[in-house]
């Protein structure tokens, strides 16, 4: 930071210009590893370790670290499906393959993206080192957990995150709430990879509660918890929400081997039709609530339809969907009294 902005910042704002204070490699060793063999740690922990004293801030260390990740992670993983989108020999998987997303929609994606990444997301993570801290989770310190306990510690994540946002997606659903916030990601019926977080920003606020919160509510009873666990959570996190929008179902798809996951077959269908569907990574919120008894109807007059007729069929009935999804989406924007559920897919008339 220029010296400039910094007597800016130390005269107007002082509490945040200690948070930009650098120490030489000196110091920094002493007083974050002055206890610590470095040399008995392995080769992960040792370049962690250096980073950390290579920074000479572990604010600014871990605030730089946790943004590169998220958009490294995101835009890795999303640029590599609009190159499968743009090749037709995948097309035979694509869920909605009459749909098309134009250049213009995809630039528009991008700067919305952006947008939010940097005004929204990166004031937060900037801010991430100092509530780790509150919380009792480590950041710079070394060794890291064990990969046993690691695995759990995700899959508790997993589970808390799946059951947040199954009831906030639903809330976004009610009529002021679509309206005003929920509305921007339901411009893709047939969505996309890189529109993950194609969102306003209180809807990215509010679903990302359902990521890091499981991690701190953890912090409340385990004192066991190491950033570098919630960084492997939240790419794991990253892929399942990028794979759920791609629009692909392939045979390795992941749904294929663990039946209960919910994957881009099942969120694709959300976008299309509007209702049902309203899980993550998981399916049993919905199947346990209902709420995916018009895509289970759907699926099953799928495989109804005979071999040669299939493609034919499909056509229909997302044509179908998307229509009667409109129809529910308006009703939502109306304000009617929770009427997408009388809308029965397959007939587009009222119950």
């Amino acid at each position: 930071m220029s010296a400039v902005a910094m007597d800016f910042l130390q005269k107007y704002a002082p509490v945040v210009a200690d948070q930009f204070v650098t120490m030489n490699s000196t110091q920094t060793q002493n007083a974050l590893y002055g206890d610590v063999n470095l040399e008995s740690l392995n080769w992960l922990e040792r370049n962690w370790a250096s980073y950390y004293i290579w920074i000479g801030n572990p604010v600014l260390a871990t605030g730089l670290m946790s943004f590169l990740l998220h958009e490294i992670v995101y835009f890795g993983r999303a640029i590599p499906w609009l190159i499968i989108d743009a090749i037709p020999y995948f097309n035979q998987w694509k869920l909605q393959p009459d749909k098309h997303i134009t250049k213009e929609q995809i630039w528009k994606c991008t700067k919305v993206v952006l947008l939010t990444h940097f005004t929204c997301e990166l004031p937060l993570i900037y801010a991430f080192h100092p509530i780790c801290c509150y919380f009792g989770m480590a950041t710079y310190e070394v060794p890291f957990s064990s990969i046993g306990l690691m695995a759990a510690q995700i899959a508790f994540f997993f589970v808390f995150e799946d059951m947040f946002h199954y009831w906030a997606h639903r809330g976004l659903h009610y009529g002021p709430l679509y309206k005003n916030i929920h509305k921007l990601h339901h411009e893709f019926s047939a969505p996309i990879g890189l529109a993950a977080e194609y969102a306003h920003p209180l809807e990215v606020l509010i679903l990302a509660q359902g990521t890091i919160s499981g991690p701190f509510l953890y912090c409340l009873f385990r004192k066991d918890l190491h950033i570098l666990t919630v960084y492997i959570w939240i790419t794991l996190r990253l892929w399942q929400a990028i794979d759920a929008h791609s629009g692909y179902d392939f045979p390795w798809s992941l749904r294929h081997i663990i039946p209960f996951w919910a994957g881009a077959d099942h969120h694709d269908y959300h976008h299309m039709a509007f209702t049902n569907c309203f899980s993550t990574s998981f399916r049993w919120w919905d199947f346990t609530l209902g709420t995916d008894s018009k895509y289970h109807a759907y699926k099953q007059r799928l495989a109804n339809a005979k071999a040669s007729q299939r493609a034919k069929i499909e056509a229909e009935e997302n044509e179908r969907a998307t229509q009667e999804g409109l129809e529910a989406e308006r009703l939502v924007l109306m304000g009617g009294p929770n009427k997408i559920e009388q809308i029965k897919i397959g007939t587009g008339k009222k119950q």
